[in-house]
């Protein structure tokens, strides 16, 4: 990759370089056509410097630029006077180099130091014709054709260039915040997920020291197992995620799918959540998969089954957060009542306190989980709601598509 990148740096570079090679050749022999050795000399150096105006970096742009026409100018003004003028050609490759300074002079430089670059310089261009021997109608509309036609041509050019740049860094910062977006969640979603654990296992072994019980070398070991199994697999989350962005940074952002998110882990079907609620039963409440037979061997569309894994883990984050005295949770994947084409994720605590201490704790657990939840459904055309149970608890819901052909036109939409 690396290689390839600097061949193609090193392939552009020679072909500019041999572009301005023959453009500079070009400059010298129209030179050459001046009947005087110092015309010609001094046609030479205008040509070169309006021809380097060009490929100077943004920061020196105007300044050369302003230069450039300026000699331009006074050459044209100074061989006006001159009895003994080229025959044919007053500098061609000069003309079209003023012309071009105009266009970037509206591409890139903010609107009143374009005007004035502009105007510099399309002056040069309309007069400069005045240096050549023969004064007469076709001279006078050549000097028309420029002023009126093609100097508005360049800058209208010039202009459009301007909104393509604008339009590809908005398209580019789009792009930008939704990785941003991206990886913030697969952050939350997993580096969060284990990080809880890790939090909830040690304030379970505080609380149990604090209380006075005295743990057994096999107890303290089995806890310190636990907080070690949950780091390793935040390591491993973290390490995944900046493979990632590792790679992000090397391939085109346009490559990947909108519906199905680049995360550390992939998932082969919806089994898979048999692994993530043990895994939390083993730390936590005990928690029940309960998968609609028709479901666990199911191919499931792009993003589907990445996006159920997010909302069962995160759903599983928030009890061991904020379930108090959560006894059992119900994690139930089926298809949709009345709904065949649509699948269903409901994930459901019987945390103590009723509605009121459920709504205590949705205000106190409000961040960036469930909203991005939300975005996820929303990515593959599903919808997520939240809230509390009737006699205390917590319930999850996501209604996502089952139909393929449903979810690729919304991600095409989306990419459109």
């Amino acid at each position: 990759m690396i290689s390839e990148f600097r061949s193609r740096f090193r392939f552009r570079h020679l072909r500019q370089g041999l572009v301005g090679i023959a453009l500079v050749v070009l400059v010298v022999l129209e030179g050459l056509n001046a009947p005087r050795p110092a015309m010609a000399a001094a046609t030479m150096v205008s040509g070169v410097l309006c021809l380097a105006a060009l490929a100077v970096p943004e920061r020196l742009f105007a300044r050369y630029a302003l230069g450039a026409a300026a000699v331009s100018c006074v050459l044209t003004a100074t061989e006006a006077q001159l009895s003994a003028r080229p025959p044919n050609t007053p500098g061609m490759v000069e003309l079209g180099a003023l012309l071009l300074l105009s266009t970037r002079a509206v591409r890139r430089c903010p609107p009143l130091p374009a005007v004035g670059l502009v105007a510099a310089s399309s002056l040069a261009a309309v007069v400069l014709p005045l240096r050549i021997e023969l004064w007469d109608d076709v001279l006078k509309n050549l000097i028309a054709v420029i002023a009126v036609c093609v100097v508005p041509f360049m800058v209208a050019v010039g202009l459009c260039l301007r909104l393509y740049d604008t339009l590809r860094e908005r398209e580019r910062e789009t792009i930008r915040q939704a990785q941003r977006l991206e990886h913030a969640r697969e952050l939350h979603d997993f580096v969060a997920h284990h990080v809880t654990a890790i939090v909830a296992q040690t304030k379970a072994a505080r609380f149990t020291a604090a209380a006075g019980h005295t743990q057994s070398p096999e107890d303290l070991d089995r806890m310190l197992a636990q907080i070690e199994r949950a780091g390793s697999q935040a390591l491993g989350s973290m390490r995944a995620m900046v493979t990632s962005l590792r790679d992000h940074a090397t391939a085109s952002a346009t490559t990947r799918p909108t519906g199905d998110p680049a995360g550390p882990h992939r998932l082969r079907g919806l089994r898979d959540l048999r692994a993530l609620t043990e895994e939390f039963s083993a730390v936590g409440p005990a928690a029940e998969l309960i998968l609609d037979p028709e479901l666990a061997d199911r191919p499931l569309p792009p993003g589907i089954a990445t996006t159920v894994h997010r909302v069962v883990q995160e759903s599983l984050t928030n009890v061991r957060k904020h379930a108090t005295g959560a006894g059992r949770v119900e994690v139930r994947i089926g298809v949709r009542p009345g709904d065949p084409e649509r699948l269903e994720v409901s994930v459901a605590d019987d945390g103590q306190g009723g509605a009121s201490s459920a709504a205590e704790r949705s205000v106190e657990g409000s961040g960036y989980g469930l909203v991005g939840l939300a975005e996820r459904a929303e990515e593959v055309n599903g919808h997520l709601t939240s809230g509390p149970r009737d006699g205390g608890g917590w319930h999850v819901l996501a209604v996502l598509p089952l139909d393929k052909t449903a979810t690729e036109e919304t991600i095409a939409c989306d990419h459109a």
